[in-house]
């Protein structure tokens, strides 16, 4: 399940892909620098929450697109042992 859904085609002026942060799985965990999973259930992506502006519950967050597949990251992840309990 996605943290927020978008449409990574709709970029607005600032140059990022923007979505409403009321339409989020849990709104209080959309905050500028967190990394989240964004777009649609089918095709997930990663991105960086770069603001969120206006005034709720009408708030719109810009997203940027991290690139590469989910999958490759968490491949990563793994490999250097990450999330890994001692």
């Amino acid at each position: 399940m996605v943290d927020i859904a978008c449409d990574v085609q709709q970029i607005d002026e600032t140059g990022y892909v923007w979505a409403f942060r009321d339409e989020a799985k849990d709104p209080t965990m959309i905050v500028p620098g967190e990394i989240v999973v964004a777009g649609a259930e089918d095709e997930p992506v990663y991105a960086l929450v770069v603001d969120i502006v206006g005034d709720e519950p009408d708030q719109i967050v810009h997203l940027d697109i991290l690139p590469g597949d989910p999958s490759q990251y968490r491949t990563a992840a793994e490999r250097a042992g990450l999330g890994r309990r001692s």
